[in-house]
C-alpha cells in the first residue's frame, strides 16, 4: 500500500470514530487477565481510564471509568468480549453508539 493511500485509509478511519464512556466491574477472579489490555491489542481501542477503584492488595473486585475510542464496530466488539466476560458494563447515556 502507498504511503498516500495509507494515510487517506487512516485519515478515513479518524472520520468514523467515536467515543463511549463505559463504567466496568472487572471480578477478583480475572485481576490476572489482561482485560483492559485486551481493548486496545485486540479491538485498537483507544482506552482511557477516567477513575478507577481497587480493593487492597486486589482482593475485591475492581472498578474503571473508562473511555473508548474507535469506531462504532470496534467499539461494540469489545463491549460484547466484556458481556462475554459476564463483566458488568454501565454505559454513559450520552455515548453515541447504538445497542449499548
Amino acid at each position: 500500500m502507498s504511503e498516500n493511500l495509507h494515510n487517506s485509509v487512516l485519515k478515513a478511519r479518524e472520520r468514523y470514530q467515536t467515543n463511549c464512556r463505559i463504567r466496568v466491574r472487572i471480578p477478583k477472579g480475572y485481576h490476572q487477565e489482561p482485560v483492559i489490555s485486551h481493548l486496545i491489542s485486540d479491538y485498537s481501542l483507544q482506552v482511557n481510564i477516567i477513575g478507577a477503584i481497587l480493593g487492597q492488595n486486589a482482593k475485591e473486585d475492581g472498578w474503571f471509568d473508562l473511555l473508548l475510542k474507535g469506531t462504532p464496530q470496534q467499539i461494540n466488539s469489545a463491549l460484547i468480549y466484556l458481556s462475554d466476560l459476564d463483566i458488568e458494563i454501565w454505559r454513559d447515556s450520552q455515548s453515541e453508539i447504538d445497542g449499548w
